[in-house]
């Protein structure tokens, strides 16, 4: 309860701060729209904004589920062998060095026009935190477990179920959040490059056609969209993880 209140005030903090600043006169009104405005923009183009809302969230949740399947994949294979985590691991950490928005119109050229770039693109920029986080929770097994169940004649995957997987999961969760987070900016990009629909598509259109309300009601349902996967994500966490729960307490 005292961290929602605390929540609760800052939020109205941050909005009478932001009516407050956008009431000025120096302000100019293409620059800059109040809650207000933003909350009639919001009201007024509902079915649009949703409409459009609802194909971002499929992109992000799909290329979301994607980055997590293929680097959960990829970091258990990067544990077991030493070889290929020391031939990967460089060019994994390469493949954020690239800015998304420019490899964004590449990935349009790619996989041609339609869902596939997009998924790429979110699929691209949640791999690194969900397969590294993997990586580091797998080798951060308890040693002596792990040698008491060498001591007592369990399997490779045995030992992975038991001991590895649960100690794997607070990073891969923490990971994950991480993850659920920038899949909504990967999206964005995505549509920039290219797309028939979708939020980032009906931002850029309305920043261009300076319908400022607008484009702040679409930058309000993104980031609402990035809170509550991060949310999902964490709840998804303390039922996984109740252990972890329990050990942060004083």
């Amino acid at each position: 309860m005292r961290r929602a209140l605390v929540a609760a005030l800052l939020l109205a903090a941050f909005v009478a701060a932001w009516q407050l600043v956008a009431s000025l006169g120096a302000v100019d009104d293409l620059t800059l729209a109040s809650p207000l405005e933003t909350l009639r923009a919001l009201r007024s183009n509902a079915s649009l904004l949703l409409g459009d809302a609802a194909v971002t969230a499929l992109e992000v949740v799909l290329g979301l589920a994607l980055a997590v399947v293929l680097g959960v994949v990829f970091a258990l294979g990067m544990h077991f062998s030493g070889a290929l985590r020391e031939a990967a691991y460089p060019l994994l950490v390469a493949s954020q060095a690239v800015p998304i928005v420019v490899l964004a119109p590449v990935f349009v050229l790619a996989f041609d026009f339609g869902l596939a770039p997009k998924l790429a693109i979110v699929a691209l920029v949640c791999f690194f935190p969900v397969t590294v986080n993997m990586l580091d929770g797998l080798r951060s097994g308890d040693p002596e477990r792990l040698k008491l169940m060498r001591s007592l004649g369990f399997s490779r995957l045995g030992t992975l179920r038991r001991v590895e997987l649960p100690a794997a999961l607070p990073s891969f969760f923490s990971g994950l959040k991480v993850a659920a987070t920038v899949s909504v900016i990967g999206a964005v990009f995505g549509e920039w490059a290219e797309a028939q629909e979708g939020l980032g598509r009906r931002v850029l259109l309305d920043n261009n056609n300076l319908q400022t309300p607008r484009v702040y009601a679409g930058i309000v349902l993104l980031t609402l969209m990035a809170v509550g996967l991060f949310a999902l994500a964490a709840l998804a966490e303390r039922l996984a993880c109740p252990w972890n729960r329990e050990e942060a307490r004083p």
